[in-house]
C-alpha cells in the first residue's frame, strides 16, 4: 500500500525525523505512538504528502507525489489532530466537505446517502442540522471522523486511511467505537495509519505498532513484538510492567 525508507526531516539544524522507514500492507492498521515530540504527526504528514521530503514515498507502487490531487482523493483521506472550532455550518454541510471530489456545484444522490451513513456510524446523524459551533469538543471530532470517512466512500478497492489522534475529546464509548471503524475499513483491504496516545488500545486493535522516540524508530512490528517492559520504558523514560489482557490476551502496559 504504502512504501517509504530513510525518511529525514529537519528544521533549520533540529531532526525532527531521522531515517525512518515504513512500510504498510493491504489491509493493515498501524498505529504510530511514543511520546510527545517522538515525531509521531510529522511522519503522518509526509506519508500523506502534506510536507514534502527528498525521499520517495509510495503509495500502491507510484510515486505519492506523481498522483493527480483529483484522483488521490479518492484513494486516500487524512483527519488531521487540529480542526477549526469556528465553522459557521451546519453539521451536515461540514460532512459533505468530504464529498468534493466527486461533484461540482450539487451533491448526488449518492454524496447524500454516503454522508448520511458515515453520520450514523460516528453518531453525529441526530446532529446534521445542528450549528457546527454549538459542538462539544467530542461532537466535533467525530464530525471531522465522519467526513474523511465519507470521502472514502466509493468502488475503489484497497484505500487508505491517515488519522492522527482521532481519540482527542472523545469518551469512552466513542473511543471505542472509533477504531471499531477504523479496524472494519481494514478488513475490507483497506489500510490505515493511526497516531494514538493510548498504548492499550493500540495493543488491541492495530496489526502493527511504530514506536517512536526522538525522530527515531525505536521498534516496529506486532504489539506482542513491540510493546516489551524495556521497550516502552526506554521511549518513555519511564518504568512499565506488561502482562497479557484477561480478555484478548494482547499486552497491557501498566505505567509506574
Amino acid at each position: 500500500m504504502i512504501k517509504a525508507q530513510q525518511i529525514n526531516y529537519r528544521h533549520k539544524e533540529f531532526f525532527i525525523l531521522n531515517e525512518v522507514d515504513v512500510t504498510l500492507g493491504f489491509g493493515e492498521f498501524l498505529a504510530i505512538v511514543g511520546p510527545n515530540g517522538a515525531g509521531k504527526s510529522s511522519l503522518l504528514s509526509i506519508l500523506a504528502n502534506e510536507v514534502k521530503t527528498r525521499q520517495q514515498i509510495l503509495f500502491k507502487d507510484k510515486n505519492i507525489s506523481d498522483w493527480k490531487m483529483t484522483e488521490i482523493s479518492k484513494h486516500k483521506a487524512k483527519f488531521s489532530q487540529h480542526n477549526s472550532n469556528d465553522i459557521p455550518l451546519e453539521v451536515k454541510d461540514i460532512v459533505m466537505m468530504g464529498r468534493y471530489p466527486y461533484f461540482d456545484a450539487q451533491p448526488k444522490a449518492e454524496d447524500l446517502q454516503a454522508t448520511n451513513e458515515m453520520m450514523f456510524e460516528t453518531d453525529v446523524y441526530h446532529l446534521k442540522d445542528r450549528e457546527y459551533n454549538t459542538l462539544s469538543g467530542g461532537e466535533k471530532q467525530r464530525v471531522h471522523l465522519s467526513r474523511v470517512l465519507a470521502q472514502l466512500q466509493n468502488e475503489i478497492t484497497q484505500k487508505l486511511l491517515f488519522l492522527d489522534e482521532p481519540l482527542n475529546n472523545l469518551d469512552v464509548k466513542h473511543q471505542y467505537k472509533a477504531l471499531e471503524i477504523i479496524k472494519n475499513f481494514t478488513k475490507k483491504e483497506n489500510s490505515a495509519v493511526v497516531v494514538l496516545h493510548d498504548l492499550n488500545l493500540a495493543a488491541q486493535y492495530a496489526d502493527k505498532i511504530l514506536l517512536m522516540k526522538s525522530g527515531k524508530v525505536a521498534a516496529y512490528g506486532t504489539p506482542q513484538e513491540v510493546f516489551t517492559a524495556e521497550n516502552i520504558s526506554e521511549a518513555y523514560n519511564f518504568p512499565c510492567t506488561i502482562c497479557d489482557h484477561p480478555i484478548t490476551n494482547n499486552p497491557m502496559i501498566i505505567f509506574g
